[in-house]
């Protein structure tokens, strides 16, 4: 079982708020955390834009940011490819998704349709998951 987080569920394993305690459970029984190329990007924005607000403070975020770097070498890294473009382009003319979350799901996608491994997607975006659920994807945080 492969555990597929996007930055939703990603940005709660490193940043105490609503949905930490599910995303600590999800990780703690899921061998296999996959996320797209992208998530680093994503995170550690995220991450920064807390710092800027104040809800870290350096030492804090250094340490925060060194962890989640950690994690990230482990990580099942889903790339950005032309067959990944492909489900792309489906997904946005079937779902009113953003950019990034259209390819989160695509790159979950990738995993189902190769039909080796089960994935659950971690997300806290309903409209995501609710297009996840469509497309078959077992869904690891209920709203």
């Amino acid at each position: 079982m492969i555990l597929y987080c996007d930055t939703s569920a990603l940005i709660k394993r490193y940043v105490e708020e609503e949905g930490t305690d599910t995303v600590d459970n999800l990780w703690t029984a899921s061998p296999d955390i996959a996320t797209s190329v992208v998530a680093f990007a994503e995170t550690v924005a995220a991450l920064s834009r807390k710092l800027r607000e104040g809800m870290f403070t350096e030492k804090e975020y250094a340490e925060t940011l060194r962890m989640f770097k950690t994690d990230f070498d482990t990580f099942i890294l889903v790339p950005i490819t032309t067959s990944l473009n492909k489900t792309i382009e489906r997904l946005v003319r079937r779902y009113p998704l953003r950019g990034f979350d259209a390819l989160h799901l695509s790159s979950a996608l990738m995993f189902k349709y190769s039909g080796s491994v089960a994935v659950q997607f971690a997300c806290f975006d309903r409209s995501l998951n609710e297009a996840a659920f469509k497309e078959g994807l077992t869904i690891a945080v209920q709203e």
